[in-house]
């Protein structure tokens, strides 16, 4: 077994030129948080020309709506949310500048195409170990759209994150590779 990869976004495109599919990486530093809602939001904030509620360049977003902080935790669950929901917002982000996303399960073509033309990068945090992952969550606070209660887009800094990267900025995925593996 190999060493995991540590990241520390923000992101540029030599950090995931060497990254394959499979890989294991521990983030550090800063994370974002967004979901449909929230990506709606930001969009129709690019479609008005204005700007995001934060610089997106070089960041991570992670799809997730963390439940409520326990007394003295800093954040509830933080599971990953079903990415294909954000699939029509997440190539006018990466127009932007986003570098990389978080979440479960596949994505679409598009935006398979939009990774390698943008060079960002998709990886899979475990679904169902959400009281685990918060562990590596330092700080959270909310810095847009406090209404969407959960869904509201939070910086977040982390330690030592787990992630497996899914989708490299060659197009390759791993949930493809792994169903041809095993395909008789």
């Amino acid at each position: 077994m190999t060493e995991p990869i540590r990241l520390t976004p923000p992101l540029e495109d030599r950090d995931l030129e060497n990254l394959r599919i499979g890989d294991s990486i521990l983030l550090s530093g800063v994370l974002y948080t967004a979901r449909d809602a929230a990506h709606k939001r930001m969009i129709d904030l690019l479609d008005r020309g204005e700007g995001l509620p934060f610089d997106i360049r070089g960041q991570v977003i992670y799809y997730v709506g963390p439940s409520p902080a326990r007394p003295g935790r800093v954040v509830g669950a933080a599971g990953p949310t079903t990415s294909y929901r954000m699939d029509d917002y997440s190539p006018r982000l990466m127009e932007r500048g986003l570098k990389g996303m978080i979440g479960k399960g596949i994505r679409s073509k598009e935006v398979i195409e939009a990774m390698v033309r943008y060079h960002c990068v998709y990886m899979a945090a475990v679904g169902g170990a959400g009281a685990l992952l918060s562990k590596c969550i330092k700080k959270a606070e909310v810095i847009a759209y406090e209404d969407l209660g959960p869904e509201a887009v939070r910086r977040l800094e982390v330690e030592d994150f787990p992630v497996i990267l899914v989708n490299d900025i060659r197009g390759n995925d791993l949930y493809q590779e792994g169903m041809k593996r095993y395909e008789r």
